[in-house]
């Protein structure tokens, strides 16, 4: 479950920084709403980021065999 929830929470958090990066796209934000919205936006990248890292921890657990780490490319395109 908390694998489901963490997978869950970057997927909002990455929505969030979409979001966030349109509405300082299109112009229309005050000065402070701006600064605002960088400041939240900064705050969602680094969930983001720190999430990123802690799945790559994971993978590199999972891929250790007899003590040593053995390093595969992770290939997004081929099917599960």
């Amino acid at each position: 479950m908390a694998r489901k929830k963490a997978a869950l929470d970057f997927e909002q958090s990455l929505a969030d920084l979409q979001t966030l990066v349109e509405r300082l796209e299109n112009g229309e934000l005050s000065l402070e709403e701006s600064l605002a919205a960088f400041e939240q936006g900064i705050g969602l990248t680094r969930d983001c980021q720190a999430a990123l890292a802690q799945a790559e921890q994971k993978v590199q657990v999972l891929l250790e065999r007899d003590g040593e780490l053995a390093e595969e490319p992770f290939d997004a395109d081929q099917p599960e």
